[in-house]
Parts: C-alpha cells; sequence; structure tokens
C-alpha cells in the first residue's frame, strides 16, 4: 500500500508546491507516473487537488498582500510585471480569468491577484479547480495517447 501510495503523495506535493510562488512543475512527474502505471483518474485528481490547493495558498497570501509584502524577502515578493499582466487579464475578463490559473507564470500571478481582489473564494476555487483539472486532463490524454507503458 505504502508503495502506491508515496508516488501519489509526491505528486501532490509537486503539484501543490508548483501552484504557489515557489518554481517546479508537476506535469512531470504526472506523466512518468502514468507512463509507470499509475492510474490515470487517480493521478489527475491528485494532481488538480494539490495544484488547486497551492493555488488557494497563493490567493491567501494576496489577501494579506498590502500588510505582509514589505516584509517578504524580495526574492518571494511578486514580480511587478507578472502581477500587471494578471491585472490586465481581470480587467477584461473578469473573474473568469482564473479558469487560466493553471498557465505558466501568469497562473500564480492571477491567484494572488485574485487575493487582492477579495474574489469570494468558493468561486475562485470552483474556476481554479476547472481549469486546472482541464489542463491535467489535456496532459493526461497527451500521456495516454504518445507514450508506452515503462517495464
Amino acid at each position: 500500500m505504502t508503495e502506491t501510495l508515496a508516488p501519489l503523495v509526491g505528486l501532490f506535493v509537486s503539484a501543490l508546491l508548483s501552484a504557489t510562488i515557489l518554481p517546479g512543475s508537476s506535469e512531470v512527474l504526472l506523466v512518468a507516473l502514468i507512463a509507470g502505471g499509475t492510474p490515470a483518474v487517480s493521478a489527475g485528481v491528485v494532481a488538480t487537488v494539490g495544484n488547486t490547493l497551492g493555488s488557494l495558498i497563493t490567493y491567501w497570501i494576496g489577501l494579506g498582500l498590502v500588510t505582509v509584502s514589505p516584509r517578504l524577502p524580495r526574492s518571494m515578493r511578486p514580480d511587478a510585471a507578472q502581477l500587471a499582466r494578471a491585472e490586465a487579464w481581470f480587467s477584461r475578463y473578469g473573474v473568469w480569468a482564473l479558469l487560466f490559473a493553471w498557465l505558466p507564470v501568469v497562473g500564480d500571478a492571477l491567484a494572488l491577484i485574485a487575493g487582492v481582489l477579495r474574489v469570494r473564494p468558493a468561486l475562485f476555487l470552483v474556476l481554479v479547480a476547472i481549469g486546472k483539472a482541464f489542463r491535467y486532463a489535456v496532459v493526461i490524454l497527451f500521456t495516454l495517447q504518445f507514450s508506452a507503458p515503462l517495464g
């Protein structure tokens, strides 16, 4: 049981961390696990939940950004260019921009801006989870279509 659970725990942690302001990419691990025989649905659900919770952490950071930001180390502060792009997305698409929170670079900024703008948490979670689930579903479908099982 531990042997089958450990890779999924690793995927969860990878997905969670990669959706915060920390760098990371859970797609590579997801592809490797599926190619190695991990059930695609289980891996997809774990990755989606982890990545969505990681975005929720970034959202919470956005909620406290005004009071916390000056105390953060410079390397952990949001990049001004990323924030400007995210604000432009929000100006153009409103909360629907959160469907794109899975995008590299701008996705983290979208989650952060959603916190700053005090988007309702339930709406945030639904939209972010839909976008992330779609992204992982596409990765899984490509993996199943174009990879041969390992071993």
